[in-house]
């Protein structure tokens, strides 16, 4: 798999089946003779076997193509394998275009711990369609996979569940050619609903940490795996809402999500943002006014939410869309009042997990035309000369059907 990408470095993650020498060998793509290759590392039991490794003699703006090596033998693999770092534009050039995809909800269905019935998991398909996109990146927006009662009590089974789903062979061809960004949400987290009561979430973070090649897992002072990455001219804030999160249903006490930390940080940082566009990304919805599941309206955290939305009017933060996924359906809404800024919430789910919709849940944000309750994905693009950019989503179906698009401006 295809990790973080930046300037001078990019990430390559890999996991084998037994305890084996890893490294891998890059050159540009038009230059086959320049070849560059990572250190060698040895995958361990201790932690299934995974291995990320930094391709660091890389020059910005550069395709590469890449090769895997097992115990010295090159692993031939029916597919493309290349990643590319990013464009040196500024001083110099507008910022170069770029798209993303992302989604949410990702269920493999396994009959030896699924519940009876029905499989709740489908439409594998989705991962050759968004592969066939060919996005610059995929953002992943929790329950990249589900943990089930099997498994969440364990590191054996956090790491059979992990595997399992990582396995998966319709999604080796986007793994191995794009790059990848993630948080949690409560299923890849722990139990439905987890939160910061969740014994296990130490054992949780160390898992996602060595299945996701993400630019870091934390950030100082702040607990769990907040982090920050940019691409292009744009932010993308990756919030955890699980390690901090306050019980659902505790009557007494705070009620936060985020936590102090990780809620100082997001205001500071964007503040500090400079992109036309901040893209923040977590686990659960957070405009919708429904009061349902596990929105931010819901369970008295209503009083965090407005904070952050009064922040942004204060601050004047121009250009502030929330990605999320979580709700088993797709919709996008707008916030807009007089003489503030606009705020954007693209909810994207789900990937292949069950899908359901009702146009009679209370949203009085949602863009008419943008309710989706089928499994889907969506594509964003963002394009435009410096001071003109603008964003562009487009949701398809499993086949990459178009659904709806919406373009986005500040």
């Amino acid at each position: 798999m295809v990790g973080y990408s930046d300037y001078k470095e990019v990430a390559l993650w890999i996991q084998t089946k037994a305890e084996y020498e890893v490294k891998f060998k890059y050159h540009p793509v038009n230059k086959p003779s320049e070849v560059r290759w990572t250190k060698a590392l040895n995958t361990k039991k201790d932690n299934a076997f995974t291995a990320t490794l930094i391709a660091d003699s890389v020059q910005p703006g550069t395709i590469y193509i890449y090769q895997v090596f097992v115990d010295g033998k090159i692993v031939e693999l029916n597919r493309e394998l290349k990643f590319q770092t990013q464009t040196l534009w500024q001083w110099r050039t507008d910022p170069p275009n770029f798209k993303f995809a992302t989604g949410s909800c990702v269920y493999v269905n396994d009959s030896s711990t699924d519940r009876p019935g029905k499989p709740y998991g489908g439409n594998y398909e989705i991962f050759e369609s968004i592969a066939n996109e060919n996005p610059d990146f995929m953002l992943w927006t929790g329950d990249n996979t589900y943990y089930r009662e099997v498994d969440w009590n364990t590191k054996t089974g956090m790491y059979y569940r992990m595997t399992h789903t990582r396995s998966l062979p319709e999604l080796q061809n986007l793994l191995g050619k794009t790059h990848h960004y993630a948080i949690w949400d409560d299923h890849d987290f722990g139990p439905n609903n987890s939160d910061r009561s969740f014994w296990n979430k130490e054992v949780s973070k160390q898992i996602f940490s060595e299945f996701w090649a993400n630019p870091s897992t934390g950030i100082e002072g702040v607990p769990g795996i907040t982090t920050h990455y940019q691409w292009s001219d744009c932010d993308f804030f990756l919030l955890d809402n699980r390690y901090n999160r306050s019980v659902n249903e505790r009557k007494t006490g705070e009620r936060t999500i985020l936590g102090k930390e990780q809620l100082s940080w997001l205001k500071d940082a964007l503040v500090s943002s400079q992109a036309p566009f901040k893209f923040v990304a977590m686990g659960g919805q957070f405009l919708t006014n429904c009061e349902c599941y596990e929105t931010y309206t819901n369970y008295g955290f209503e009083k965090e939410r407005q904070e952050i939305i009064n922040f942004i009017y204060d601050e004047n933060i121009q250009g502030v869309i929330f990605i999320n996924g979580d709700r088993h359906h797709t919709e996008l809404s707008k916030l807009i009042e007089e003489n503030k800024p606009t705020i954007y919430d693209l909810t994207v789910s789900p990937l292949t997990s069950g899908s359901h919709a009702s146009k009679d849940e209370k949203n009085d944000f949602r863009i008419d035309g943008t309710l989706v309750g089928e499994r889907n994905y969506a594509i964003v693009e963002v394009t435009g000369k410096r001071k003109e950019r603008t964003v562009k989503v487009t949701v398809k179906s499993s086949t990459g059907k178009t659904l709806w698009t919406e373009n986005i401006e500040k």
